[in-house]
């Protein structure tokens, strides 16, 4: 076990915890058993006991929201000068975790689907007017790893304790904000109104921050670069350019550049510019993509230099070079694919590199 409770605990007389989950900048995670409901839950201490209070306000705002692509909050105790969130245990892993630890990068097909379901979370949680303001790939929990059978939003309830850190990071200058973990990983997805008056941080900032996380996640790259270097061009709009990868082939091109125009659209300086969540939420209904179920596979061959074959459990699976998005994986390399019927052969699209 890993931070101040033990195995077998018993929290506010019906919380059995299990074990050790996890940990954040700002909290311990565990696996507990509710002894009333007999449900498994995720029970969260904050680390800061500066941050007691500050945890049971958010908390209360968090269990507002009530939406499939949201961590829905269960309940909340107060013990011994302590205090616990009670969360739907989420059988899976964070977005960080469970996709761009294999890959740098994801296929647009892909992309737009998280891309549409971290939209409607963000835009149930607006509905009740609770603003995240600590959007990230970590604070985004995914099932199914490249399935990406459900996607959900967490960390509500901690979200003001992510900023009181960034707030006192950022008083503290460049060497408190870079020994800061919660600052730093923050950092690159922040509105430019969140680094420059963080009074005025509203709906619009968890928009910009979709933005950013989209970018990244197809990009394979931060849009505004990470860490310190980040600040400048977030406040002054100036992002990288598009890696030539992401709309060099035809298959891809499309749908990449509409998921460009979108997040650019998050992107804007001006906070009024910006897309609502759910006008956002309609622009992503609009895209087109595949839902097929994603396998994983060894390249076995390639033909001409221009095709070959995947090798699976079952039948090996048909594939042209152009299908792949990004980086072309090597005869016995990794890939994860959908796969669909080519007549002869099952044909593989989109496929996409694992390290």
């Amino acid at each position: 076990m890993t931070g101040p409770l033990s195995s077998g605990q018993t929290i506010g007389g019906r919380y059995v915890v299990q074990n050790y989950l996890d940990e954040g900048g700002m909290q311990f995670v565990y696996v507990a058993k509710d002894t009333v409901t007999d449900r498994v839950v995720a029970l969260k201490t904050p680390k800061n006991p500066s941050a007691e209070k500050r945890f049971r306000r958010s908390a209360i705002v968090a269990a507002k929201v009530n939406h499939p692509n949201v961590a829905k909050t269960l309940d909340y105790v107060e013990e011994d000068g302590s205090t616990f969130l009670i969360e739907e245990l989420i059988a899976g892993k964070d977005l960080k975790a469970a996709l761009l630890t294999r890959t740098d990068y994801i296929d647009p097909y892909l992309v737009a689907k998280i891309f549409r379901h971290l939209a409607k979370g963000v835009a149930a949680a607006h509905h009740n007017g609770v603003v995240h303001r600590d959007l990230k790939p970590t604070n985004i929990m995914i099932v199914g790893e490249y399935n990406v059978t459900e996607l959900k939003v967490t960390d509500f309830g901690i979200a003001k304790m992510a900023e009181a850190e960034m707030d006192e990071a950022v008083e503290g200058g460049d060497a408190s904000l870079s020994a800061s973990a919660t600052a730093l990983g923050a950092i690159p997805y922040m509105a430019p109104e969140a680094i420059d008056a963080p009074d005025t941080v509203g709906l619009p900032a968890d928009v910009w921050s979709v933005g950013a996380i989209v970018l990244h996640i197809l990009y394979g790259d931060y849009p505004y670069g990470s860490g310190l270097r980040a600040v400048g061009n977030i406040t002054k709009n100036t992002p990288i350019s598009t890696p030539k990868f992401v709309t060099s082939k035809s298959q891809f091109r499309p749908l990449a550049e509409e998921i460009i125009e979108i997040a650019s659209r998050c992107l804007q300086l001006d906070a009024t510019s910006r897309p609502t969540a759910d006008q956002l939420v309609e622009m992503c209904d609009a895209l087109c993509y595949t839902v097929s179920d994603r396998r994983v596979g060894t390249i076995k061959n390639y033909i001409h230099n221009a095709w070959g074959f995947i090798r699976t459990a079952g039948d090996d699976v048909f594939f042209h070079k152009d299908s792949v998005f990004g980086q072309l994986p090597k005869v016995n390399e990794s890939v994860v694919f959908s796969c669909y019927d080519g007549g002869q052969a099952p044909r593989a699209l989109p496929v996409l590199k694992l390290k």
